[in-house]
């Protein structure tokens, strides 16, 4: 199958590339450019491992082609953090909350759970469960990552992520 040219920037870096066009994003991002941290899990948009943001959006990149995101910003998890190592708010939540166990499903859930802060900033938590129903955690029961999403969402819009427990009331 003849390759296809795509040019796209990810994770701030641009990037122009051939790619066959039955390449999914997950595997360009992983297998051409070393995102690693964008994880495999089911193939069918099920567990969420996936995730990235398309133009600041969270999209799960097993389903969508790598010629589908030319021309577009893809963020994945190596790219959430500033450059000099800070954590992202959302990140620095899910460590002080304790929101994960394995760790399969963290990068995909931080991404998603960044989006579910931008679009609701003062969640309830049965906001913010609905809003993670597609990502798949089979380790921890959801509530320290309820909390975290909580967490980050306080700090993203400005305020503190010390008080953790303050989201689980």
């Amino acid at each position: 199958m003849a390759k296809k040219p795509i040019s796209l920037t990810v994770d701030g870096v641009s990037y122009t590339d051939d790619v066959e066009p039955r390449t999914l994003l997950v595997q360009y991002l992983r297998e051409q450019l070393g995102k690693t941290g964008t994880l495999v899990g089911c193939d069918t948009t099920n567990c969420g491992a996936c995730t990235v943001h398309l133009d600041g959006r969270s999209i799960k990149s097993c389903t969508m082609f790598a010629v589908q995101a030319d021309g577009h910003d893809v963020t994945t998890i190596e790219g959430v953090a500033a450059a000099d190592g800070t954590l992202h708010p959302m990140q620095q939540a899910f460590h002080e909350c304790h929101a994960l166990q394995c760790g399969f499903c963290t990068p995909g859930m931080i991404m998603q759970a960044i989006d579910v802060a931008t679009e609701h900033p003062d969640a309830d938590e049965a906001t913010v469960r609905e809003n993670l129903e597609g990502n798949l955690c089979r380790c921890t029961g959801y509530q320290n990552i309820v909390k975290a999403v909580q967490a980050g969402a306080r700090e993203m819009a400005g305020g503190t992520s010390g008080d953790t427990e303050a989201g689980a009331a």
